[in-house]
């Protein structure tokens, strides 16, 4: 794939034609990470027990709906390549506690687990079948166990290897989807532009902290209305994702938009196979 220019990629930081996504708005969002992100807030509705309730029992609906689908799944991962069916991994979680992840493998196993914690589009690592499980998602459908036992919820920032998580003293569950899932559903192709040599780096300076900062302003304001809107649109993304960006090219549309916020305002609020 040819790599963008060497002077447009300096001077925004990202490859020119992923800063026009509406879902980005990179011009809005410091390349770095404020340091009141450090202690975020969260809606009432995030913290209540109703929003906890609520996800115990779509995670154990999904489950029990999906457990021959999952199962097909699992017979189909392990007769594809090599290696056990689940890929379970230590991610971050809520308060900064480390709990295990658990999702459909969808690469090759490797000896010892080397390998780079960031996906690139073309990893040679992604199996035939894990390509499709990832476009799909359906590589994520165990971690409706983990929304279960209470590690995760449905709507949050993605739970993070520890050298890449960015927002600390998390007060929230992460997240199946969120708003920065959504917004960076094209990550892998975002990384795919930058030279391998320098992905880590782009990473931790670029895209770490906006999807910090998209995260945070999305939890401090998120109702059960923005969490249904921000399902629904995640579901469109993996069904029709050439779509999904030219039919929410209207802001006030956006099932992300928010007023304005400042976040050093006090509020009325009370936290890899991939990095993602």
């Amino acid at each position: 794939m040819q790599q963008p220019s060497q002077s447009s990629e300096s001077r925004n930081g990202m490859a020119p034609q992923l800063l026009s996504d509406p879902f980005l708005n990179l011009s809005v969002i410091p390349a770095g990470l404020d340091s009141r992100f450090q202690s975020p807030s969260a809606s009432k509705w995030i913290l209540s027990r109703a929003r906890r309730t609520l996800d115990a029992m779509i995670a154990l609906t999904i489950l029990l709906f999906f457990a021959l689908p999952m199962l097909a799944i699992a017979v189909c991962v392990r007769l594809n390549s090599r290696g056990p069916v689940l890929f379970v991994q230590r991610r971050v979680g809520r308060a900064g506690r480390l709990f295990r992840i658990y999702k459909f493998r969808s690469m090759a196993a490797t000896s010892g687990g080397s390998g780079p914690g960031l996906t690139r589009e073309g990893d040679l690592r992604v199996t035939s079948l894990g390509r499709w499980l990832r476009k799909l998602k359906l590589d994520e459908l165990p971690q409706f166990y983990n929304v279960l036992r209470g590690d995760m919820s449905l709507v949050g920032p993605r739970p993070k290897l520890p050298q890449y998580a960015a927002i600390l003293n998390m007060p929230y569950r992460p997240g199946i989807t969120g708003a920065a899932t959504l917004a960076f559903r094209r990550e892998e192709e975002i990384l795919s532009r930058v030279h391998p040599s320098q992905v880590e780096n782009f990473y931790h300076q670029r895209i770490k902290p906006l999807k910090a900062r998209i995260d945070i302003r999305y939890m401090c304001r998120a109702t059960p209305a923005s969490d249904l809107r921000l399902v629904a649109a995640t579901i469109l993304a993996c069904l029709r994702p050439a779509r999904v960006s030219s039919g929410l090219r209207n802001p006030s549309a956006h099932p992300l938009a928010f007023p304005s916020l400042d976040l050093a305002e006090p509020n009325g609020a009370k936290s890899f196979e991939a990095a993602n």
